[in-house]
């Protein structure tokens, strides 16, 4: 069996490559890079109408949710701050509706930042609009600390505490509905890891393991990304089989 498939979510934004100046479908590659060196085959996925959504996460084995620009507060009901992005509505209805497809089909997904915020918000949490002193500097990457609950299935991978680059200044209040927080900011308490309960593989984090130079978060997503696609080949094959032997036994039928 190949590469696990994974899906990556993206930005529409203005790029320039030789004379030209259009709007495109735009990632960070370091995104691209570490699904790739984990042993996945990523794929970008641009905010298309979220009518497709459900299309994706059928054919895909795996889903980064990326970075970016903070959610529309309207999602969770609450006006805009002025430390709060402006927000790009069709990335937002996309992905939103890429998260709960993903969790009705069960598809394995890390949530980077505000992936981690799609996941919160699409269950049910608000979010704390900005954080004062949390992301000393908008436009770099920083060592960012949490803690994490050793019981809990990111606390098993990584350990009890995680030193990783980050970059935010929003993070929920509560983690919405089976959820469950697995990290905390040790200086503030801040929710900064969280996984989704009964999920196949469904994880949250604050920091950006694509950053980082620790291959295993990106590591477990493709692994379980690998068994999902794994198991799905086999019921398909199985599928097949007993269609055909359907076929057979009313081919044979019609003989008689």
């Amino acid at each position: 069996m190949g590469r696990p498939i994974i899906g990556i979510t993206c930005e529409l934004d203005a790029a320039r490559w030789g004379h030209w100046l259009r709007e495109a479908a735009i990632s960070p590659v370091s995104y691209i890079r570490a699904v790739e060196r984990a042993g996945g085959a990523p794929v970008l996925l641009p905010p298309v109408p979220p009518e497709s959504a459900r299309a994706f996460a059928g054919g895909l084995a795996g889903l980064v949710f990326t970075g970016g620009r903070d959610l529309d507060p309207a999602l969770y009901e609450q006006g805009r701050l002025d430390e709060t992005d402006a927000p790009e509505h069709r990335r937002d209805r996309f992905e939103m509706a890429l998260m709960r497809a993903a969790i009705d089909e069960d598809v394995p997904f890390l949530g980077i930042g505000r992936g981690m915020h799609v996941l919160c918000v699409a269950r049910g949490a608000a979010l704390t609009q900005h954080l004062p002193g949390h992301r000393p500097d908008p436009l770099k990457y920083l060592p960012h600390e949490a803690s994490l609950d050793e019981g809990t299935e990111l606390g098993k991978l990584l350990g009890a505490r995680v030193i990783a680059p980050a970059s935010h200044h929003q993070a929920p209040g509560q983690p919405g509905t089976g959820v469950a927080v697995t990290g905390r900011s040790p200086a503030s308490d801040v929710i900064e890891a969280v996984e989704l309960q009964g999920h196949r593989f469904g994880i949250g984090v604050h920091w950006h393991p694509e950053e980082s130079d620790d291959p295993r978060l990106m590591a477990a997503l493709v692994s379980a990304a690998a068994a999902s696609a794994a198991r799905l080949t086999d019921a398909q094959a199985k599928d097949v089989q007993s269609k055909k032997m359907q076929a057979k036994a009313k081919a044979a039928a019609r003989t008689h």
